[in-house]
């Protein structure tokens, strides 16, 4: 252990998407004097400037923030890449702090900062080139039968991840959820883990009603800007894909809003269903500011 005095710290606050993270975020990272490292993969991408829901100009002012809005929609970005990207900021933030914290719900990003990427075996170019072929219908079956416990964590909407998964499992023989168990990469830091959740009922209130908050700023007419590069990775993500079936004249606006909002719901309780292993998350509510701050100080003072 190092000294009392050169412990660094990340602290990673994570939870379902609408569930309040942005706002505890910015009174923990005052409280912590520490800048906010986001791990929300959609809120990379400048474009995206509503339907992902990246903090406000005002919460940006607030704190100093990292990786939101820092690449286009047309540059590849991976996980690994992010990893590296990371960890090369930390090294900079600990130079003058002892603490940084880590937002976000994308569990793969948490995952690769806090335990580092799993070494996937390289790509088989025609074996994905096969894959790429079918529909995203049946690279879910697939999957469901090959990995049946990733396939209850990973978003089921996000074509790229869930063929990932099904080219790992057929080049390998091996479940996707095995690559998962590898052993963590050491890290210079302590990580210590809060989760915001709250009942199911009011979590899928918040996020429909952030929906219609999306829609009332403007989402239809970002998501017609951007129809055009419809085919990017980036805009295959829950918000756009419904708005875009819309534009293809296959459902009418109100369906394509009900559907962004079963989608975001689905996605949620995906999320939940990721962290629900992990036994070092210690979870609150989103209006416990004192306690989760308490609690922090608590770990911190442990770990010395």
């Amino acid at each position: 252990m190092p000294p009392a005095d050169s412990q660094k710290y990340l602290v990673v606050l994570l939870g379902p998407t609408g569930v309040g993270k942005t706002d505890m975020s910015i009174v923990l990272a005052r409280f912590l004097q520490a800048d906010i490292v986001s791990a929300d993969s959609r809120q990379f991408f400048r474009e995206l400037s509503i339907g992902t829901a990246p903090p406000s100009s005002e919460q940006l002012a607030q704190v100093p923030h990292h990786f939101v809005g820092h690449k286009s929609i047309t540059e590849r970005y991976s996980c690994g890449m992010y990893e590296l990207d990371a960890m090369a900021l930390l090294d900079q933030l600990y130079a003058r702090q002892r603490v940084a914290m880590l937002v976000g719900g994308s569990g793969l990003y948490i995952d690769a900062l806090c335990n580092g990427v799993d070494d996937f075996p390289e790509p088989d170019l025609a074996l994905r080139q096969q894959l790429q072929q079918q529909g995203l219908q049946s690279l879910q079956e697939q999957l469901r039968t090959l990995d049946p416990v990733h396939y209850e964590r990973v978003d089921l909407n996000n074509p790229q991840r869930v063929l990932k998964a099904v080219e790992v499992c057929l080049q390998t023989g091996r479940t996707f959820t095995s690559f998962l168990t590898a052993p963590r990469k050491p890290r210079p830091f302590t990580v210590i883990k809060v989760g915001l959740n709250i009942d199911r009922p009011t979590l899928y209130g918040r996020i429909d009603r952030r929906v219609d908050a999306m829609m009332a700023a403007g989402l239809l007419d970002e998501a017609r800007s951007l129809y055009p590069q419809r085919g990017l990775n980036a805009l295959r993500t829950v918000g756009y894909n419904e708005l875009f079936q819309h534009f293809d004249g296959r459902i009418p606006l109100e369906h394509a809003v009900n559907l962004i909002k079963q989608n975001t719901r689905r996605y949620a309780k995906r999320q939940l269903t990721w962290w629900a292993r992990d036994a070092s998350i210690k979870w609150f509510t989103p209006n416990q500011h004192m306690e989760v701050a308490y609690y922090l100080r608590t770990q911190m003072s442990q770990c010395q």
